[in-house]
């Protein structure tokens, strides 16, 4: 993981640099107070910015960015408009950070308890955007998920099914999500949405390609500009078959050839996936998504959110190397089951 940057406001420990989605532009401004070494000092976009240029004359985006934010993916249902003023946005944020920091609910795997905050992996201490949308979704009425089709929901139902025939979470390693296998996380995606913890990227462009690392599980896209046609449609990837291309100063990749485990929030296999970065002002990416999937959803919907700018450089984050929580996982349980069966075997035999 790159350097983390330990802050603090009032009780939660977050240290903004607040981003301002509007609908028509993007503004940045640094709160008052906010500013120290290690702290984003965002500056707003205006006519005397201007973008700069790689050799080959595209957009740069290169450097290492940061995508960390407490703004759901959805708009909660008990909120009814789609922009927060400053003073509720932190708060949010504040109330957010004391429930993570707390650790009150278990990991991913099975019920094991996880304590992010003692190695500094917690949200708060990442370098972190306060993004005053009250979701990321931007182009639903409720600025939530479309209704599913009967297609999806029927995909949805079986998927539920079939990981009720697998049985319990520990009973195999196949039952296991794709995250907690190492396989696939959220960071990676494509769509690439922040987790509680590693949401760094580094961006490095040359001549007709863009690579973006990831620093969750060490992912690498490596993205040609050169107009080539996606792979055949027999050919299936977790990450999809991307190709890039600018529009004006934005770069713009499209998706598809996604597996069918990949299932993106109930997705299918042929969701297409539209992905824009912008450079916006000198120390923020404006990062949109949209998803277009028929088989899923009743109409295309996008997302977005602000990369921050970052300090380099990332390490790696060797996952399947030190992935001891499911081994041991999964030994607890044959040790439980072991345990039962002596006990029982006990009994019958008085």
């Amino acid at each position: 993981m790159p350097h983390r940057f330990i802050t603090s406001t009032a009780v939660a420990g977050i240290l903004v640099a607040v981003v301002l989605l509007a609908p028509a532009r993007v503004a940045t401004q640094a709160p008052a107070g906010a500013r120290s070494a290690g702290t984003s000092t965002a500056t707003a976009k205006t006519k005397s910015w201007t973008v700069a240029r790689t050799p080959d004359g595209q957009p740069d985006l290169q450097g290492f960015w940061n995508n960390t934010t407490y703004t759901p993916l959805e708009r909660p249902k008990d909120v009814t408009k789609e922009f927060y003023t400053r003073e509720e946005a932190l708060e949010m944020m504040k109330r957010a950070a004391e429930v993570e920091g707390e650790q009150t609910e278990p990991g991913t795997i099975a019920d094991v308890h996880y304590d992010f905050t003692q190695f500094g992996l917690d949200r708060s201490q990442a370098p972190l955007g306060l993004n005053l949308r009250t979701s990321l979704i931007v182009d639903t009425p409720d600025k939530r998920l479309p209704p599913m089709t009967a297609d999806g929901q029927k995909r949805a139902a079986a998927r539920a099914e079939a990981r009720k025939r697998m049985g319990a979470p520990t009973d195999a390693v196949q039952n296991q999500p794709l995250s907690v296998r190492c396989i696939l996380m959220d960071r990676d995606g494509p769509p690439m949405l922040p987790g509680a913890y590693n949401n760094n990227y580094q961006i490095v462009q040359t001549p007709g390609y863009v690579m973006i690392l990831v620093e969750m599980l060490h992912d690498v896209r490596i993205i040609p500009l050169d107009g080539r046609p996606q792979l055949p449609q027999t050919v299936r990837q977790w990450e999809g078959s991307y190709r890039g291309r600018w529009e004006g100063d934005t770069l713009v990749v499209e998706t598809t050839n996604f597996t069918d485990r990949t299932a993106f929030q109930g997705s299918s296999e042929n969701m297409r996936l539209t992905e824009r970065f912008t450079r916006v002002s000198e120390d923020t990416i404006l990062y949109r998504f949209t998803v277009d999937d028929p088989a899923t959803w009743t109409r295309p919907w996008s997302a977005e959110l602000p990369m921050n700018k970052a300090i380099g450089p990332l390490f790696e984050h060797a996952c399947h190397e030190g992935n001891y929580g499911l081994y041991n996982t999964l030994a607890g349980a044959r040790a439980e089951e072991k345990r039962a069966a002596d006990e029982a075997a006990k009994k019958s035999s008085k």
